[in-house]
């Protein structure tokens, strides 16, 4: 597994953690500043830039994550491919790839920007609030996964017939139907009518 601050801990001259910083954005998306990722997400929340991955095979199933148990956040929920925090000054689309292989140990074969959509989400298991401007991104994957246990708990491929009894049985996190609602429409343009996205 790669490591980055996002994956190790990393200990500072005087022997604390460094804390992972996030980028504190205006409702317009532009960089106002940054703050530590836990603080960010305690209630109300400080909006701040994220991303969302939604990947699909060639017979157009989109590929779900499992959160692995021990994340302190959303922990055993089913999501999306791959979301997150870019680093402070790191591009959208270039934390998306990196998490993705990261988090999955594949790289899409191909990866496009879908837009952006706006949320607040409490998550009532855990307190925390996801205030996020959210970078979407859709893309294929070609190659075998190889998960990162301690990211992921599980991966599924699902129909759109498949995910609403997934999504009807089994918990989600919180953002998930939001940033696929957005993200709908270059789903389809992606996967084409056939898939029915």
């Amino acid at each position: 597994m790669p490591i980055t601050p996002a994956t190790a801990t990393q200990t500072s001259s005087n022997g604390t953690a460094d804390a992972i910083l996030l980028e504190l954005v205006d409702e317009n998306g532009v960089t106002i500043g940054t703050a530590e990722k836990l603080a960010a997400h305690q209630p109300p929340g400080q909006l701040h830039r994220a991303f969302s991955v939604f990947l699909f095979d060639e017979r157009g199933r989109l590929l779900l994550q499992q959160r692995a148990l021990g994340k302190y956040h959303s922990p055993g929920v089913w999501s999306n491919t791959c979301c997150g925090h870019p680093y402070p000054g790191e591009a959208p689309f270039a934390a998306a790839a990196r998490r993705t292989f990261e988090e999955l140990g594949v790289s899409p074969s191909l990866l496009a920007e879908a837009g952006t959509v706006r949320y607040n989400h409490p998550d009532p298991e855990s307190g925390l609030v996801e205030q996020e401007y959210n970078h979407l991104f859709v893309g294929l994957v070609q190659s075998p996964l190889r998960p990162d246990g301690e990211e992921v708990g599980d991966t599924a491929f699902v129909t759109p017939a498949e995910l609403a009894e997934r999504h009807a049985a089994d918990p989600f996190s919180s953002w998930f139907m939001t940033v696929l609602d957005a993200a709908r429409p270059a789903v389809r343009e992606l996967t084409g009518p056939s898939a029915g996205w």
